[in-house]
């Protein structure tokens, strides 16, 4: 049996989350291990040295805080842990400022969930 890529999802749209908790699952390899719709409820989980996570995928506006502030808190991680920005305003200079506070990559949720679903794999392919 393969390892599953453990992904904390942060996302305050409960139906975007749901279908993408259905699509990353089915098709990436994945395995969600819990989600966020705050930013502080987001860093303190994925903060704590006691969780096991590989990837983060966090939108940019949250019920509370935002997915800059995340990206901040959570520039100093383990290596194998990507975070990755999954956002509607996924624009240029947005996405210059994710790829300055660490984000690994940065997807619109309009125009990139296979490229997503695509990194998901490989990122699997890579903890093999």
């Amino acid at each position: 049996m393969h390892r599953r890529l453990k992904t904390y999802l942060v996302e305050d749209n409960k139906t975007i989350r749901d279908n993408l908790i259905a699509t990353l699952e089915d098709l990436a390899q994945v395995e969600t291990v819990g989600h966020a719709s705050t930013e502080s409820d987001a860093t303190s989980w994925l903060s704590n040295p006691s969780t096991d996570w590989d990837l983060a995928v966090v939108d940019i506006f949250l019920l509370e805080g935002s997915g800059l502030g995340v990206l901040e808190k959570l520039q100093e991680r383990a290596p194998h842990q990507h975070l990755v920005i999954l956002s509607n305003y996924a624009t240029p200079s947005m996405r210059e400022r994710c790829a300055q506070l660490g984000a690994n990559r940065v997807f619109d949720k309009s125009e990139d969930i296979d490229a997503l679903i695509d990194y998901c794999v490989e990122r699997t392919s890579q903890l093999q």
